[in-house]
């Protein structure tokens, strides 16, 4: 089990990145929240000794992503309210954003998650691809597939400065 000062500085330095990958494939606070506690509570009785600083940053982010994929299959979260119907809006985004934001959150999971973690916390190909486990070709075609469709969603202009 980690210490009190170990948690603190974790939640401290990881939280609003870990609030970010929730709402992006939740879209509810109160599941973020569920989710954000989980993690830590995890991360708090694990035993695992991370070989960096980037270690620990990836395996918080896969246990993230997984906690929000077993949310995403349960029942009544199937069968909850649209995300059209909330009002709230994420307030870490800027008004001009919200347009991408909304294109983002309806591109299939595997294509979300490369694009947050290549756009909005500045991962490269590979570190994504071991992140993620899977092939770095993999991620360039996910990412190649998200930019395309990103692109037809919200017009080839938008792309264009």
């Amino acid at each position: 089990m980690r210490s009190e000062a170990d948690l603190t500085n974790t939640i401290e330095i990881y939280s609003d990145m870990l609030r970010k990958i929730c709402f992006m494939h939740l879209k509810n606070y109160s599941d973020v929240e569920d989710v954000f506690q989980d993690v830590f509570l995890k991360y708090m009785q694990s035993d695992i000794s991370f070989e960096s600083e980037e270690h620990k940053k990836a395996w918080l982010i896969r246990v993230t992503v997984n906690r929000c994929k077993d949310v995403l299959k349960n029942f009544f979260r199937r069968n909850a309210v649209s995300y059209d119907c909330i009002s709230k809006e994420p307030i870490f985004l800027q008004e001009r954003d919200l347009d991408v934001f909304d294109a983002v959150t309806k591109l299939p999971t595997k294509f979300k998650n490369v694009v947050y973690l290549f756009y909005y916390e500045e991962y490269t190909v590979p570190e994504i691809a071991q992140i993620l486990h899977k092939k770095e070709n993999t991620i360039y075609t996910w990412l190649g597939r998200a930019r395309k469709k990103l692109k037809e969603d919200l017009g080839g202009d938008f792309f264009e400065e």
